[in-house]
């Protein structure tokens, strides 16, 4: 061994019986730790404050009148299901998979139908072309491009006026082109 640690040995064995000691002393002033309580009986969860749902006003029920009402195929092949809730009148019941929500129909300033979750979680929004749930918490969509029956039908029908639409100046002006020329062929 080396002349410098046995020099400093006796100065390292004095620290660490320092420390022994500090230690003990510590826990010899520390107040004894109070015997483990037997398990506490578990709090009884409180009940859920019942949840009333009010009757449907006339703007309400005008609005439900002009639900798409149901299933829905979305985007990334999921579904949507809307249905007249049986127990609330002029509200309706939204299933998405696992979930479903009791909804309040409200016709927007812009023709749109929205569907409010009355617990305040999510929305449904119905235009013409498409639907989407929202969850209005997180401020994300839950599914998109959701299209029921009724708007497949509104779509082919918008398609079909756009092209009668496109069609119709140009029959227009072939027939007046054609009309106009006719005396000069006589």
């Amino acid at each position: 061994m080396s002349t410098r640690f046995l020099r400093c040995a006796p100065a390292v064995a004095a620290l660490i019986a320092c420390s022994f000691g500090a230690a003990s002393a510590l826990a010899a002033d520390a107040p004894a730790k109070p015997a483990a309580k037997p398990a506490a009986k578990a709090k009884a969860a409180p009940a859920p404050a019942a949840f009333t749902v009010p009757d449907a006003q006339p703007d309400q029920v005008k609005a439900a009148e002009l639900v798409f009402y149901g299933p829905y195929d979305c985007e990334f092949k999921q579904t949507v299901n809307i249905t007249q809730s049986q127990k609330y009148s002029g509200y309706v019941d939204v299933k998405h998979g696992a979930k479903a929500w009791l909804m309040k129909p409200v016709l927007s300033s812009t023709g749109a139908v929205r569907l409010e979750d009355v617990r305040g979680e999510t929305l449904m929004v119905q235009i013409a072309s498409k639907s989407m749930l929202l969850n209005v918490k997180s401020a994300q969509r839950i599914v998109d491009d959701c299209v029921s029956p009724k708007q497949r039908e509104m779509i082919a029908e918008a398609k079909a006026a756009k092209a009668a639409a496109e069609a119709a100046p140009v029959k227009a002006s072939t027939e007046a082109g054609t009309a106009a020329a006719s005396p000069l062929l006589k």
